[in-house]
């Protein structure tokens, strides 16, 4: 078995076998969480920033952002779009697509001068492939192009409930 800073590489690697040993580790749901937040902070330090209040406040978000996309890719992978194979439970999600948050460490770098924008941009794209990958792993999907529909789909829904919540919120101040 991996450890934490094994499994972070991997899956920024977007090494299939470690989003496939996430997956049946169910203990490894709190490690899926603390990369959540570890590329949330590091969102926060890199540029998007706000000080402490911003981190707390990005880390919040970044949760529940985690948990919605995960429930709805939960949904539309195993209820609507599942493959014979498909076997798969919310924690297998969450543990794979927490994982998937690794290559967001990168934003840390974020506030570099005229390379930050950049930066950010690469590692955005870098986490949607991992998001892929992590979704194809723990829903056993053999397509790749499957797992893109899958993502997409749970990725503008999650948006339309996100600014459904959280522009009243950031209008009240949270």
């Amino acid at each position: 078995m991996a450890t934490f800073a094994e499994r972070i590489k991997g899956a920024a690697l977007l090494n299939v076998q470690t989003y496939e040993e996430v997956e049946s580790d169910t203990s490894a749901t709190g490690q899926a969480l603390g990369v959540v937040l570890i590329s949330s902070a590091a969102a926060a330090i890199g540029g998007l920033g706000g000080g402490i209040f911003g981190v707390i406040r990005l880390g919040l978000w970044a949760i529940v952002g985690w948990i919605v996309w995960a429930a709805l890719i939960y949904l539309v992978g195993t209820k609507l779009m599942p493959e014979p194979e498909t076997r798969a439970d919310i924690g297998e999600l969450l543990r794979t697509t927490g994982f998937a948050s690794a290559p967001g460490i990168l934003r840390v770098l974020g506030f570099i001068p005229l390379l930050g924008g950049v930066i950010l941009f690469v590692a955005a794209l870098w986490m949607l492939a991992a998001m892929v990958i992590a979704v194809r792993q723990a829903l056993d999907y053999k397509s790749t192009g499957r797992a893109i529909v899958v993502c997409l789909i749970g990725w503008v829904v999650s948006i339309v409930i996100f600014w459904i919540f959280a522009v009243p919120g950031r209008m009240a101040g949270f």
